[in-house]
């Protein structure tokens, strides 16, 4: 929205991670196709779940066994498409080695440590987990340099190799482009994950609607495609942005994004010293949901838990604290199909399912925690948002914008 030149430097390197998105979930069907037939040749269909285990780190609908015990109508198509479509699995391993060294991310497996920043939190129980991400200082970062002198730069033997790898993902990606649609349009494939009770669509980094257009050799991300892409990384993110129009025009603007998972949280607090805003983004629609690291603790209590430790920070005393209730598009699509929200917030009680009710209720749920948990009196500010829709979120970010420049002025006594 304000560095607009910074952005379209940046928008090829996201086409990597746009292809691992996809090739990740095209492997993950497959796997779960393969798991059934297996199941079925051996005529077992266990009634237990998976452990956190097991499913940990990728897409919960394919992972989740399957509870009927009506056999699924496999037929040679399905093992055809499974061999044809096996390539895919080097395009996966050469696209995360293309994005950068895998990072090691463990996991808090300690339900008490939603804010493992505060001094007197207990030691963290820890496992690794099993997705894969980036690290955010030397991974992710490297690659996007790569691409950057791409664009500027005559290619050295270095670039070239990147680029041929690049080219090989693509190419391969592009061959197998009907086999995909085939895969993903199949109706018993269909079956099995909605047996599974999860649905895909809702899933991070889902492009399997688009295969017909991503799935080319001249592919380049949108806008759209990049705000929906997925790529996890370990560590915090520092961007520094000249903005190139607005109230700000001129100024360098520095936002540090820290990562989310409980154990990532121990290095939150440096960053708090000397933070003029901090924007808390609560998604809302995970209500029924629970945290990839403790399946014991369902998210939105967990962002309850962060969000009244956040404003108790006397360290934060002084810091302008914006909350984004965030994926209110997800929320909609979920009590459309009819979830009920007091099936997992008992607090919740009879009120209506519809999402105007229930962004209301977690609204007045976050401004209470403020209002009783702040050392000070301070202004409750809260936007909805869908980041996917980035028109509104544009004018949701000017107002934030706005916001922090209005309380500069106020403490600079020019207001």
């Amino acid at each position: 929205m304000h560095a607009r030149r910074e952005w379209s430097e940046e928008r090829l390197a996201w086409r990597s991670v746009i292809q691992l998105n996809l090739v990740r979930m095209v492997n993950q069907i497959v796997d779960a196709v393969s798991n059934e037939i297996s199941a079925q040749a051996a005529q077992t269909y266990p009634d237990s779940p998976t452990s956190d285990d097991e499913s940990e780190g990728a897409t919960p609908a394919l992972l989740n066994v399957t509870n009927s015990k009506r056999k699924l109508k496999f037929s040679e198509k399905h093992r055809v498409l499974r061999l044809r479509l096996g390539p895919l699995r080097t395009v996966e391993s050469d696209l995360q080695r293309k994005l950068g060294t895998e990072a090691t991310e463990l996991y808090s497996t300690d339900v008490d440590t939603a804010a493992p920043f505060e001094d007197d939190h207990p030691p963290i129980r820890t496992k690794k987990s099993k997705e894969f991400a980036v690290n955010s200082s030397n991974g992710w970062k490297t690659a996007l340099g790569r691409f950057r002198s791409l664009v500027h730069q005559v290619d050295s033997p270095e670039q070239r190799t990147s680029r041929d790898a690049d080219d090989d993902a693509t190419n391969i990606i592009a061959s197998l482009r009907e086999d995909i649609v085939s895969l993903w349009e199949d109706p018993v494939v269909k079956e099995l994950l909605h047996r599974r009770k999860t649905r895909i669509e809702d899933s991070p980094g889902f492009f399997l609607n688009d295969i017909d257009r991503i799935a080319r050799l001249r592919y380049g991300p949108t806008d759209h495609d990049i705000i929906r892409a997925r790529l996890r990384t370990v560590g915090v993110q520092e961007y520094r942005m000249t903005f190139e129009h607005g109230p700000t025009a001129g100024q360098e603007w520095w936002f540090f994004d820290v990562g989310g998972t409980r154990s990532s949280r121990t290095a939150w607090y440096p960053f708090f010293d000397d933070a003029d805003a901090i924007v808390f983004l609560a998604p809302i629609s995970c209500f029924d949901e629970k945290l990839a690291e403790d399946r014991r603790v369902n998210r939105l209590e967990d962002s309850y838990l962060l969000w009244r430790s956040v404003c108790s920070c006397k360290l934060l005393t002084r810091t302008q604290l914006i909350v984004f209730l965030n994926k209110c598009d997800l929320l909609q699509a979920k009590l459309t199909r009819g979830v009920r929200i007091k099936d997992h917030v008992p607090s919740y009680g009879d009120r209506r399912n519809d999402v105007i009710t229930a962004t209301r209720y977690f609204q007045q749920h976050f401004k209470e925690i403020s209002k009783t948990c702040s050392p000070v009196p301070r202004p409750f500010f809260v936007h909805h948002t869908s980041v996917i829709d980035t028109k509104s979120t544009a004018i949701t970010l000017g107002a934030v914008e706005e916001s922090i420049l209005r309380d500069h002025l106020r403490r600079a006594d020019l207001m």
